[in-house]
């Protein structure tokens, strides 16, 4: 993906689990509403890994979203490009994102 389209897919998720956290995490969200609204990039080195952390979030109780793309540009229609994960303490998404290299 080129720099832009991975910036407008970091854009989908960021939105996907705002949305999702309003209505599961509504505390969660006004504290990290509150105090910076912090974001950060990150890479995975393959789509199972991506997935893995997926469900690891999920278990731990941390908002997900997974984006698959239209497949209008890019992309093949229905291809997961990134994965939202929280907004949560950074501690707990430490526990899952923490080994992670920055995008």
């Amino acid at each position: 993906m080129s720099k832009g389209k991975i910036a407008a897919q970091c854009g989908h998720a960021a939105v996907g689990a705002f949305q999702k956290a309003q209505k599961t995490d509504p505390e969660g969200l006004n504290c990290w509403l509150l105090n910076g609204q912090s974001k950060i990039a990150l890479k995975t080195d393959s789509l199972e890994e991506l997935k893995e952390i997926s469900a690891n979030a999920k278990k731990m109780g941390i908002v997900t979203s997974m984006i698959r793309d239209a497949g209008r540009t890019q992309i093949a229609p229905n291809s997961i490009t990134v994965l939202g994960v929280g907004p949560a303490p950074k501690e707990i998404v430490d526990r899952v994102t923490g080994h992670l290299k920055l995008l």
